[in-house]
């Protein structure tokens, strides 16, 4: 992504949800996205995957810029080459795990590449529970299946928003440590939004946002270290200061003069 705004209204009434972000995410890492409420997090993936057109500036996807496609470009580029993980685990409640799985390939009219579909069916560890329709399964366990549904079409990356929202802390832990787990074993790109630092501590590197602006990155992320940025950014909101980008520099104190 280079220089890309997002901008709602017009003239006096123009909110700037994204400010001119430009940032990478390198292929076969995982991602974590930060900061406070209203600071741009889900605008930046919508703009990310497709779902939203930035202002102006470039969205690029492998050698593709995705933000000059069509609407119905941009839906058969979503179906190919990006999945998605949501809060809401969003399956179909009449199919087994596998039909759910494997429905976005059916609507595209194509097969899963059977070594592939077998990986991912041994990464997420569903072989024993493709027969279950969702209310048989756990909240985890619908979690993996929804992981697995964004995986079986190969995409080059994946978005994941709030993926542990609606999990309780042992069922997040072992969906973190499977996303964790799709990145290292299977070579895949995530993305995740989230709000907490115990999961932003699974991924390579977390981008922190405020005021619609990168405002801090980090590698190797650990959860303290999370928290005491995410405390800086919500003293400097509180003081109603916003910070400047600086794309991994230390945040100014607050307090100072």
């Amino acid at each position: 992504m280079r220089k890309s705004p997002k901008i709602y209204g017009e003239k006096e009434a123009q909110v700037f949800a994204l400010n001119g972000v430009t940032q990478e995410f390198p292929a076969g890492l995982f991602t974590a996205i930060m900061g406070p409420s209203g600071s741009g997090k889900s605008t930046l993936m919508h703009c990310l995957a497709g779902l939203a057109t930035p202002t102006s500036g470039t969205v690029t996807i492998g050698d593709k810029d995705i933000s000059k496609l069509n609407d119905n470009d941009k839906t058969r580029m979503r179906r190919d080459t990006i999945g998605f993980i949501f809060q809401a685990f969003n399956l179909v409640a009449t199919l087994t795990a596998e039909e759910n799985i494997l429905l976005p390939l059916d609507i595209a009219g194509r097969k899963p590449e059977a070594e592939w579909y077998r990986r991912v069916l041994q990464v997420v560890g569903l072989e024993g529970r493709l027969t279950h329709k969702p209310a048989e399964l756990s909240g985890g366990q619908q979690q993996r299946v929804a992981i697995a549904r964004a995986l079986v079409s190969k995409p080059n990356i994946i978005f994941a928003d709030e993926p542990t929202g609606n999990l309780d802390s042992n069922s997040s832990a072992e969906v973190l440590g499977l996303l964790r787990h799709v990145v290292d074993d299977l070579g895949a790109t995530v993305v995740m939004v989230t709000h907490d630092p115990a999961a932003t501590a699974y991924a390579d590197q977390a981008i922190f946002l405020a005021d619609g602006k990168v405002v801090k990155t980090l590698d190797k992320p650990s959860r303290q270290s999370v928290l005491e940025i995410m405390g800086e950014l919500t003293a400097l909101q509180m003081a109603g200061t916003s910070p400047k980008p600086n794309q991994g520099e230390p945040l100014a104190d607050p307090q100072a003069k």
